[in-house]
């Protein structure tokens, strides 16, 4: 795909400005019992440390900063906006309109349906993780491990045992007796590559339907001898009447949220 694709330059530009706005939204949207909590302030002074909890807090400030930039990545390959993304693009694709619905539409959709279907997962880490560290229940490092537990049980249910083990393999690690073992840095580019095959094999199955329409069309107009017509400028109409008549986005945006179940 091209620089003005998608997931070209210009797309990941779209992409972060959609991530804040919708981090934002997610922060005003917020229950009351988290919006009452205040906001931290910091002070940034240029000087010699007097005692090492000073620099414990520069190195935490330094590690949230470092982990506000890795946030988009994080938001794209470690939830179901890979998957979901992709689909809808394929979609777009299939139909044979690239430059409809625009981009912005493609990952906004693809946000929103993302936020929908890790709302169980969120709120689960809000409750078992957020709440008691703001409350001072949970030490930062606790608060850390329970926040990560049911993403990793997400991820689990999405990746296959096939890719699990090729990076346990390349990882050198031995065979792990329980999903605990698994370390997280090994999960994650498992459950990429999984969620990469689940999008194209979705995608294979959604051009179908429209790969038999543009065959039809192209063997209409070589039986007329009508070579020099585009097949695809007769077949977009019939392809667009086809997904308007079946509830296309209706269908697909059900087919991937239950596809998470």
């Amino acid at each position: 795909m091209t620089g003005t694709g998608i997931l070209g330059g210009r797309g990941f530009r779209h992409l972060l400005i959609v991530v804040l706005s919708a981090a934002l939204l997610l922060w005003v949207c917020m229950p009351a019992a988290l919006a009452q909590v205040g906001l931290p302030t910091v002070d940034i002074k240029v000087g010699t440390a007097a005692n090492p909890q000073e620099v414990s807090k520069g190195l935490q400030i330094l590690v949230l900063l470092t982990v506000l930039t890795l946030a988009p990545a994080i938001m794209v390959m470690g939830t179901a906006f890979t998957r979901i993304v992709i689909v809808l693009s394929l979609v777009r694709q299939a139909i044979g309109t690239p430059q409809l619905p625009p981009s912005q539409v493609i990952i906004g959709l693809s946000l929103i349906l993302t936020f929908f279907v890790m709302s169980p997962t969120f709120n689960k880490m809000n409750t078992e993780a957020l709440q008691p560290y703001l409350k001072g229940q949970m030490a930062q490092e606790q608060a850390l491990t329970k926040a990560m537990t049911p993403l990793r049980t997400f991820m689990f249910k999405q990746t296959s045992s096939k890719d699990l083990e090729l990076f346990m393999g390349m990882a050198k690690l031995k065979k792990p007796k329980n999903r605990g073992d698994v370390p997280t840095y090994v999960l994650l580019p498992a459950f990429t590559i999984s969620e990469l095959k689940t999008a194209f094999q979705l995608g294979f199955i959604i051009f179908l339907p429209f790969l038999i329409i543009d065959m039809v069309v192209s063997s209409i107009l070589v039986s007329m001898g009508m070579l020099f017509l585009p097949p695809t400028s007769i077949s977009l109409p019939f392809k667009l009447v086809l997904f308007v008549l079946v509830d296309g986005w209706h269908l697909i945006s059900q087919s991937l949220v239950a596809g998470f179940g």
